[in-house]
This record gives structure tokens, sequence and C-alpha cells, in this order.
């Protein structure tokens, strides 16, 4: 019997500062706060109490918003504190019993969207110019932690209580799930000898020797802890850019029917078994002038807005449509549109608007290349796969393109490394990851480029005419979605990121793998496994083969 998509799970990514629950955003001219102040019965699903400012996928949601918001909204902002609203807790991590109730496919996507949210403040300290600085005034512990390690600097309240910890190996049986392990040693640089006494140790560190071994950057008495987190702050924001002005993330409303959702530019439509979405963006006719103050176009302009659009796209996708196995990338538009939005994306790149739209495009096509789900990309006949939109067609698993006049594609500038990946290089770069020379030589062409031409240059997976191109489209569709979906996202994850290894590439190829396999083995989520006792008398009881 064929497979039947349930009735989704319709979890919404968008929200606002109006409606946040569980942070409060405060601004006082070039620091900001982001106060974390979790209430216990507003969880994303019932059944279980965010107790001890502990997390759920909703806090989540709204973190990734305020993290976001400070960027587009107050650019005047130079430094980003974040601390908890509760005495004496800054947050015990993800709640336990959330995840002991959550569907594997959950808590995998649960991790996924927490560690892209954690890359999102490493990248606007990096390149916005927003240095976040956490302040523990109380036990920061598992995930707790994990979120301080995304910042640049730690202070720990030493007050002979708070400690950092990551217990999830002796608690749990399973692993730190957003890059705690990572960044200790490859950020935070601490031994590894060290590293493995304070990941088993499950009641943590705290005080001096949490400074010595490297887990925070310094702790301050409570009298002086406010004060000097304050001071340290003003000191880093140096100011901030008071002559920046912000622009307000008008909501996105896309329109939803039973299998489909209709932004302003990107649609997504579900087959009728469920199993392939085709997500479409469409370019607009009319290019905006560029302003004297760039900012002055708003959250409306086609690049900014097309990308958010997208990036929502594909949050819904992975939580509430886990049959969906294939994506098909499509675009239509006017290519000369596509290539006046990209010459002001480039020529402007100096402005902090400008800047800020590269960064989310650039986060947007991340989120791409982490999809746990198969990508093709389908050049036809009205497409639109110029510059900044071919870089989807550098992202897909495949691509095919009709050989007909006037299908063509078309790069620009932007397709010179304005969008890396997690491994560093660009899309183009790691095509040929063994020929540097030819991909930069290949991203350098500005020519229109029809489907013999890709063929031969390697852009292109597959070209075909117009008697075998239906054909051609389906029978690779059906071969697709008839595969072990478990076997191609190892595969995928294998192959997508040739070339060097990255802090990024290890949290989201290496961890990823690894936790998707221990959520399943019975020494963490099996009747006696650690997980599934944890707040239990019992203890839980491990298979001690190795492998």
């Amino acid at each position: 019997m064929e497979a039947t998509a349930p009735a989704p799970e319709v979890i919404c990514f968008e929200t606002h500062p109006d409606r946040y629950k569980h942070l409060k955003i405060e601004v006082d001219g070039p620091v900001a706060r982001i106060l974390i102040d979790i209430q216990e019965n507003e969880g994303l699903r019932p059944g279980y109490a965010l107790k001890l400012n502990s997390y759920d996928l909703s806090v989540d949601i709204e973190l990734a918003d305020a993290v976001q918001r400070l960027r587009f909204e107050h650019p005047e902002v130079g430094a980003v504190i974040v601390t908890s609203g509760q005495e004496g807790v800054f947050s015990s991590g993800a709640n336990i019993f959330m995840l002991g109730a959550s569907t594997h496919a959950h808590k995998v996507n649960f991790c996924k969207f927490t560690n892209e949210t954690r890359v999102s403040i490493e990248d606007a300290t990096a390149n916005s110019g927003q240095v976040y600085i956490a302040a523990l005034n109380g036990v920061a512990s598992g995930g707790g932690y994990e979120l301080p390690q995304a910042c640049e600097e730690i202070y720990l309240v030493d007050d002979r209580r708070s400690a950092v910890s990551l217990p999830e190996i002796p608690y749990l049986g399973v692993l730190p799930g957003t890059g705690g392990l990572t960044r200790l040693v490859d950020k935070r640089h601490v031994r590894r000898d060290i590293a493995d006494v304070f990941v088993t140790l499950a009641e943590g560190v705290k005080g001096k020797r949490a400074v010595q071994w490297g887990l925070v950057d310094n702790v301050f008495p409570t009298s002086k802890f406010k004060e000097s987190v304050e001071a340290r702050a003003l000191e880093v924001a140096n100011g901030g850019k008071p002559d920046r002005k912000g622009v307000q993330l008008e909501a996105l409303k896309p329109t939803e029917g039973e299998d489909r959702l209709d932004y302003q530019h990107v649609s997504m439509e579900i087959s009728e078994d469920g199993r392939t979405a085709t997500l479409q963006i469409t370019v607009p006719d009319d290019v905006p002038q560029m302003p004297v103050t760039a900012s002055d176009l708003g959250s409306a302009w086609f690049p900014l807005r097309a990308f958010r659009e997208l990036d929502d796209a594909l949050l819904r996708l992975r939580l509430n449509y886990p049959l969906v196995g294939l994506i098909l990338f499509k675009t239509r538009g006017n290519a000369a549109s596509m290539v006046a939005f990209d010459e002001q994306l480039d020529q402007h790149a100096d402005d902090w608007f400008v800047n800020e739209v590269r960064l989310f495009i650039k986060r947007t096509l991340k989120r791409v290349d982490y999809m746990a789900k198969s990508m093709f990309a389908i050049v036809d006949e009205g497409s639109c796969f110029v510059g900044t939109l071919y870089e989807l067609v550098l992202a897909a698993d495949r691509s095919f393109m009709l050989e007909e006049d006037g299908v063509t594609f078309q790069m620009t500038n932007m397709n010179q490394g304005a969008y890396p990946m997690g491994n560093g290089l660009s899309r183009m770069q790691t095509r040929f990851v063994w020929d540097q020379e030819m991909a930069n030589e290949l991203a350098a062409n500005r020519d229109q480029i029809d489907a013999d031409e890709a063929n031969d240059l390697g852009l292109i997976t597959v070209a075909a005419d117009d008697i075998d191109w239906d054909d051609e489209v389906r029978l690779a569709i059906e071969e697709r979605v008839s595969l072990s979906p478990d076997s191609l996202t190892g595969m995928e994850a294998s192959i997508r990121f040739g070339g060097p290894e990255t802090l990024e590439t290890k949290i989201f190829g290496r961890l990823t793998a690894w936790q998707n396999w221990i959520f399943q083995r019975p020494n963490a989520v099996g009747p006696k496994g650690a997980l599934s006792l944890y707040g239990r008398p019992e203890s839980p009881e491990f298979d001690f083969n190795r492998t």
C-alpha cells in the first residue's frame, strides 16, 4: 500500500517580540540584552513543564527571531548580553521530558534548528559587529551552557554554587546536542584531556577552576556581577553604530491551503502522495532604484523578502512534512531583473543593510545545504536561475536542464564567494573541489549558458530535449522517492560537503550523524535507557558492547 502523509503537525516559525512568551529584548543605546525567563507551562506541547529555564523548540524560535531582529531592526547595537531573568539559574538546557516524549524526527530537527541559531549568533558577532556576551547569573547546564559557547565571551557569577556543565553523557546516554563538544576544543581551545574530564563530570565546574580550564572567560562575585558584565559590554560595543537606521521585518503572512503555501515571491506545493515538495521562486519585473540610504528599501526588497519566505518554507518542510523526501527547486520571472538585483547586492556590499541581506541569504542557503531531504533543481522553460538563484542549482543533489531555445542560466558576481558554505568554500568551489582554478574560472563566466554548454562544463547533471524531458524528470523523481530515506540522508550529508572540515561542518555533519544514531540506541531511549529513565528512581541498564 502506498504511504500517505499524516495530517501535518503545524509548527509556525514566525513570531514577533510582542508575542514572545519566554524572552525579552531590551535595547539601551549600543548595548542590547536578551533576557531568558522561560514560562514553565508555555511549552510547544502539553505534557511537560519548562522548569529551571529549560527550553523546547518554542523558546528557540523566539531566540532565532530575536537574533535576527537585532541585526536588522537595531543595527546601532554593538554588544548583546544574553542573561537569565530567573535567580540562581541561567538555563538547565533542553527539557529532558520534552526530549523523552518527542519523536525521533522531532528530536533531531530540534537539535538542527538550535544548532543553526547558535551559528547565527556567531555570524552576528563575526560579520554584523554585534558581539554576544553570555552573563551566567546562575547554573548553566547542557544546552544552557552550549548557548553561551556560541557567544564570544562568557562570564559566570562566583556564588559558590553556580557551575557550567555538559552532563548529557553521564545523565542521559546521549551527546550535547548543539555543538558543545566541538566548541570546547575547536573554539574555546580546551585541552582534550580536560574536555574529557569536564563532559563526564555531571556536577560541572564552577568558580576559578572554570576560568582555569577555559570554560568561561572570567568570574565575578554576586555583588559586582551585573555591573562588571555591563561595563565589559559597553567597552566591547565601543559606542555602537548610532548612524544606522533599522529596518522593521514585516510579517510574511503566507496563504495556506491543504497542500500548498503561497507567499509573495515563493510558493510551495506538496504532491498528492506527500512525498515531493515543489518550491518555486518568482522574480518580479520591477527593480527599485537604490536609494541614498539603502535601508529605505525596507524588508519588502526582493532579495530579503524572497529569502525570508524561502527560509520559512524550508523550516515548515522540516518539521511539518516528515514524509516529504524530495524538494524540487524551480524559478520563474525576469532574468534581467535578477541580474539587476544582484548588481545592487554586489555594488552596495559596504552598506550595512545590503550586507545584512547578503548574510541572511548566505544563512538561508546553508539551511538548504543542511536539509535532510533530497533536492533536485529543474531548469526548464521560463526559469530564472540567475546569479544568487543559481546557487540553488549548485546546492541541489542533481540538476535537470531542458534543451530548448531560450532556456539558459547566468552567473553574476554573487556566485564568486558571496555565499560560502559551512566548509568555507563557495558552492562552485565545492562542486569542483579538486580544481579550484577551474571553479573560479567558471564562476567568472557572465554569458547566458544553454543546456549543451552547461552539460559540457559540468554545471548541470542532466540535459534532455523536449522529447525525453518529461520521462527523464519523472523517472528520476520516482526512483529517488522509492529509496530508503535513511541511506539517502547519510549519502547526501557525506557528499554535499567536499573540501576542508570546519567547526561548522563538524557540528552539522559529525554531530548530526552521531546524534541521529545515538537517539535511537537502547542505551539512551530503550525501556531501561538513560534518557527514558531520567527523573525516576531506577538506574539505567547499558549494553556494554562497544561496537
